[in-house]
């Protein structure tokens, strides 16, 4: 029967995204909180993402639940770094930019 090979053809696919370490340590804020972060990195490249460190610190969580907090605060630290680095050629003012709306997005599932 046609109907049957149909439902047979249907799969349940499940697609999540992978993401590495810098990516995974972006802690789930507030709101507004995220909002602030988004705010500094736009106008000072690295500086939300310097502040939303110190978040971890402060018991957010992050997509890194098996790694220390120190861990995840370096991570954090070590991503503001990149990006105030690589500014100067335009590629870390614009990854500051995008961090900060992941931070967004984050903190919209918080």
């Amino acid at each position: 029967a046609p109907g049957a090979a149909a439902r047979e053809a249907l799969r349940e696919v499940q697609v999540r995204e992978k993401k590495g370490p810098l990516r995974a340590a972006i802690p789930y804020m507030p709101f507004p909180v995220a909002v602030i972060c988004l705010f500094l990195n736009t106008f000072v490249p690295g500086l939300g993402t310097f502040v939303s460190a110190f978040t971890v610190l402060c018991g957010a969580r992050t997509d890194l639940p098996d790694r220390h907090m120190c861990c995840v605060f370096w991570l954090n630290i070590a991503a503001a770094l990149i990006q105030i680095l690589t500014a100067i050629v335009m590629v870390g003012w614009i990854m500051s930019i995008f961090w900060g709306m992941d931070m967004v997005i984050l903190a919209s599932k918080y």
